[in-house]
């Protein structure tokens, strides 16, 4: 690759040092895949330019392509690519407006900055996941990001009203939803966005029902291009399609949330299991009484925070010592031996204190009395806080603390309905006990049956390695027993685009083929992502360190 020549294209930096490209190689997957060049553009002149010179250069480098990246959270190996990385943390890193509900922003700003702008006009963007300390905005749209708010509120999907994005040609268009006669204006256009328009609305024209029949039945999904909710006969929206497409359609440069007003007050109920076998049954009882978000953490989990707890107190963020009086009890228990199984934590929001607080109470009774398990209320913001950091940061936790062992997600976001637990948990269980030497830890969101299973493994022996390939293929194949989707809000790029095929069938990755071939048919951006995944490929770019 001609760096030099790059040089003369854009304004912006580009860096082929050894300890930028060994960043680069990483993301928080199990994956290494070293890029040859990170570029950082300036500005969307700089991405026309880059995305244009890339298509002049495939005929003579066909491997040549682009690969969006920001803060690099993703667990899929989604932002991974051996050839150029397009870096959108340093410069596309601005909050552009924000509303009276909404707000406009560019992709590389992180959740953590955007969320302080938004609440100081009481508004939230309340799709983050639980990496909202660490991620972007942008990669939240590029895999449909999900999280704890999900239950009430949906996926990004749900909160992106308008996208600016640099498609195949070198040029920025703005999608968002358009009525009839705006998409027939649309695809009257002679260029190459009308021929986008044009392709697309007969694509899902032609296969509405084989769209419709392969919507996963789930609350949450993000495997495979959103093609379900592009056009419902009235409205013809390519945001949904854009939304979770991890990058493989075009390079986001700005985009418009909608945004909502956070209910003002809130309660924990706090569940603690010493088993799992009335998980399933606990859930459904739980999610009677609608809580706003329902969300869990294992033993594991647990003793890793207490364990480490002066970095669990710097995340929180206040006086150290009244922090670290609020962990006495959870601190007695790892002492004690007396750490629960798993933790659920169920939070009901709402304008009055007293009416909270009464639904609380009669939930946690209708708990006590079916299954006699230990829960509590909590009483502040503050001890609840305590709760929502361990679980927020349980994948970190796992990541920065455990020696001689590494995080392998391969199946780490699998969802069903909850309704379904009952019956899906106890043949999952039974799966993982033929492995008695995983250990793995169980984190996610209880009231979406969405599970996020992070075994710890030494990725450096094969025998390890081996294991990856036939555990997901036996616990893929019982989520689609149940309907499921094997990726809620962590999408497939590396890991789980083999698997595509598995969950929607050979015509539906026909159609995901063709979206991909529309919207990028020289295969300028992030390859072997969404359409094209290859198992052996993956396999052999598992990082070894």
């Amino acid at each position: 690759m001609n760096t030099e020549e790059i040089k003369t294209k854009i304004k912006g930096e580009i860096d082929t040092s050894e300890e930028t490209l060994v960043k680069y190689s990483r993301d928080a997957s199990i994956f290494e895949v070293r890029p040859e060049v990170v570029v950082f553009p300036k500005d969307t002149d700089d991405l026309k330019a880059l995305v244009k010179w890339v298509a002049s250069q495939k005929q003579n480098n066909p491997e040549l392509s682009l690969t969006a990246r920001s803060a690099g959270t993703d667990m899929s190996g989604g932002p991974l690519n051996e050839s150029i990385i397009v870096d959108f943390n340093k410069h596309f890193n601005k909050i552009l407006e924000v509303g009276r509900d909404y707000a406009v922003t560019q992709p590389g700003v992180f959740y953590r900055d955007f969320e302080k702008e938004t609440l100081k006009h009481q508004l939230l963007l309340p799709c983050y996941p639980a990496s909202r300390e660490l991620c972007t905005v942008g990669g939240m749209v590029a895999n449909n990001s999900a999280g704890e708010k999900t239950l009430v509120y949906g996926q990004t999907r749900n909160f992106v009203e308008n996208l600016k994005v640099v498609l195949s040609d070198g040029q920025e268009y703005s999608f968002g939803p358009l009525t009839e006669n705006e998409v027939e204006a649309k695809m009257r256009l002679p260029n190459f966005e009308g021929q986008i328009y044009r392709q697309m609305f007969q694509l899902v024209k032609d296969n509405y029902e084989l769209i419709q029949q392969a919507r996963p039945q789930t609350s949450k999904n993000s495997a495979g291009y959103y093609l379900w909710d592009v056009w419902d006969k009235r409205k013809f929206d390519l945001t949904q399609v854009l939304c979770g497409s991890q990058g493989t359609l075009g390079l986001v440069t700005e985009i418009k949330f909608r945004l909502v007003k956070p209910k003002p007050k809130s309660r924990l109920l706090v569940l603690f299991l010493n088993d799992l076998k009335n998980l399933g049954n606990i859930v459904k009882t739980v999610m009677e009484h609608k809580p706003e978000t329902f969300e869990s953490f294992d033993d594991h989990t647990f003793s890793l925070a207490m364990r480490f707890l002066p970095g669990m107190l710097k995340k929180m963020k206040g006086n150290i010592i009244k922090l670290a009086w609020q962990f006495l009890p959870e601190v007695w228990m790892t002492i004690t031996g007396g750490i629960p199984k798993l933790i659920l934590i169920a939070e009901f929001t709402g304008e009055d204190e007293q009416e909270i607080l009464g639904r609380v109470k009669f939930t946690q009774n209708q708990v006590e009395q079916k299954f006699r398990i230990k829960t509590h209320i909590t009483k502040s913001e503050a001890e609840a806080q305590k709760y929502w950091t361990v679980r927020r940061e349980s994948f970190n936790l796992l990541r920065q603390h455990v020696s001689g062992k590494q995080t392998a997600p391969f199946i780490d976001d699998i969802v069903v309905r909850p309704e379904q637990l009952p019956e899906f948990l106890p043949k999952l269980n039974r799966i993982l006990e033929q492995y008695p030497s995983l250990i793995y830890t169980i984190a996610g969101h209880a009231g979406d049956a969405n599970f996020h299973i992070i075994p710890l493994m030494d990725l450096s022996k094969p025998s390890e390695r081996a294991i990856i390939p036939k555990l997901s293929e036996t616990v893929y194949s019982l989520v689609m027993e149940f309907n499921g989707s094997i990726t809620a809000e962590h999408n497939d790029g590396l890991i789980r685009t083999p698997y595509l095929e598995k969950m929607y069938g050979a015509e539906m990755c026909r159609l995901f083929a063709e979206v991909k071939k529309i919207f990028d048919p020289h295969g300028i951006f992030n390859p072997r992502k969404k359409v094209g995944g290859d198992l052996g490929y993956a396999m052999a770019h598992i990082k070894r360190s």
